[in-house]
């Protein structure tokens, strides 16, 4: 199903967006920066009105929303959550579902100025992939260190955004972290992309689907069993809420 749009427009107010996420990133980054020198917790406090703001422009400027099923899945301790990653939107959303959370990213991405120094600060868990077996162990102390300090750990099992229907590529690092600490895995499933495409400029009006499911046990499971049921109750809802060709991108 295609809905037609008027595609000009759309663009300026896609432009208006980014204008806005510029100029946040810019005002934002200098305090959360700094403030980290003084309390962890602030500067977090801080990068989440980064991502408000973000998301509040989006929705002013776009037209895009989201409804989120299962938050009542979510416990009150640390966990993993495992989500879908189609979209740059995510990267703002699913921290605000946590009372505390970091990612799991490429360490290339600390070099990018105000942004990358902002993720460094924030204690963000970052892996050079070139590392091979190292990178994975370094990943799962690391994570083991968040959950100790109360904090939650955001994991996209497919590495990096795919595009919407694409083939399924999921990973074994969440399932390794939630294998070597025992800590429950969240699975998230979310049709972002069909909205903010992986490579797309335009943002297309419209509500976005976030489904969280049932608490995955993990202890007492290999990683391969983990990342199974994750993936295979994903997918499920993927089929659900994924509409093929949902604009002329």
């Amino acid at each position: 199903m295609k809905t037609e749009h008027n595609r000009p427009l759309l663009i300026i107010r896609s432009t208006l967006f980014w204008i806005c996420s510029i100029l946040n990133t810019l005002v934002m980054g200098a305090p959360v920066l700094l403030s980290r020198l003084v309390s962890y917790e602030l500067s977090a406090k801080l990068s989440v009105v980064w991502l408000r703001v973000n998301l509040w422009s989006l929705k002013f400027f776009c037209g895009v929303t989201c409804k989120v099923e299962g938050a009542e899945n979510i416990p009150d301790h640390p966990v993993l959550m495992m989500a879908k990653h189609q979209s740059t939107w995510e990267t703002y959303f699913l921290p605000l579902l946590l009372r505390r959370a970091v990612y799991v990213a490429k360490k290339s991405l600390s070099y990018i100025p105000i942004f990358g120094w902002a993720i460094a600060a924030l204690n963000f868990i970052l892996i050079d992939r070139s590392s091979g077996r190292s990178a994975i162990s370094q990943m799962i102390e690391q994570a083991q260190e968040r959950f100790d300090a109360g904090i939650s750990v955001i994991v996209f099992p497919e590495g990096t955004r795919m595009p919407v229907g694409a083939e399924t590529n999921y990973r074994i690092g969440g399932g390794m972290i939630a294998e070597q600490t025992g800590v429950d895995v969240v699975p998230v499933a979310l049709n972002a992309g069909e909205f903010w495409p992986r490579l797309g400029y335009i943002k297309w009006p419209g509500e976005i689907s976030v489904i969280i499911g049932p608490v995955i046990k993990s202890e007492g499971k290999k990683a391969d069993q983990i990342m199974a049921e994750t993936q295979a109750w994903i997918e499920a809802q993927m089929d659900d809420i994924t509409v093929l060709n949902r604009f002329p991108y």
